[in-house]
């Protein structure tokens, strides 16, 4: 390879760390495709500039070409999100969870809003003990035109992700909706903080574990699914 297109390489490699959080290296021979969340996830409109964020339309190809390419078996989900745009977050959950190869998710750092159902999307998901998630209902900022139609479809928009997270994980529609509208968790808010073995305990995650942990049990299924 002369240096001229090694060099090239190696610039596309860095811009894809930028813009994607994940290398895109295909000299490399791995049978796992590894997805970053980090930050706030960007959808209909740019993040902030101070702000990191991930880009929806960026992870989008990367899961298709995931489901496309026999090479792949698995897909492992890194999670480390404040939120963000509720419908690309939800499309996201939807893509990833419709993926038929196996899946795990590892929540670190946090896994708020709608990283919820982010995390949840996955065959089975893990979080690390000092992360957290944050449950609440959705919420808007700035000026509401047509106050009673905004809030029906709110409570749609609502109803959407509550339904998304009671079919990707185990926790129950009365449990999920007291953590959702606790009064006396967040100051001036509602919703609910649960930490690491807390998410656990109401079923919202399958497990606490780290990442080989988490790398253990997609390799395990993995094998299973070959078997």
């Amino acid at each position: 390879m002369k240096d001229n297109d090694k060099d090239k390489l190696d610039n596309e490699k860095v811009e894809n760390i930028k813009e994607v959080g994940v290398p895109n290296v295909p000299e490399m021979k791995n049978n796992i495709q590894f997805i970053s969340i980090i930050g706030e996830v960007e959808g209909h409109n740019m993040a902030p500039s101070d702000k990191k964020a991930t880009k929806y339309e960026h992870i989008i190809p990367i899961l298709i070409a995931a489901q496309q390419d026999p090479k792949i078996e698995g897909i492992f989900i890194i999670l480390n999100t404040v939120g963000g745009d509720v419908e690309a977050g939800l499309a996201l959950a939807e893509l990833i969870n419709s993926v038929e190869k196996p899946k795990v998710s590892l929540v670190l750092g946090g896994g708020h809003s709608i990283g919820v159902p982010l995390a949840t999307s996955t065959d089975y998901s893990f979080i690390v003990p000092t992360a957290t998630m944050t449950i609440h209902p959705i919420r808007t900022t700035g000026l509401v035109i047509g106050v009673p139609q905004t809030f029906r479809y709110f409570e749609k928009m609502q109803d959407r992700i509550i339904s998304f997270i009671l079919r990707t994980s185990k926790i129950d529609r009365d449990t999920l909706k007291s953590l959702m509208y606790a009064t006396d968790e967040i100051a001036n808010d509602v919703g609910t903080i649960l930490v690491g073995e807390e998410a656990v305990k109401y079923k919202l995650i399958d497990e606490v574990g780290g990442f080989a942990k988490a790398l253990r049990k997609l390799n395990e299924m993995i094998e299973g699914k070959n078997q």
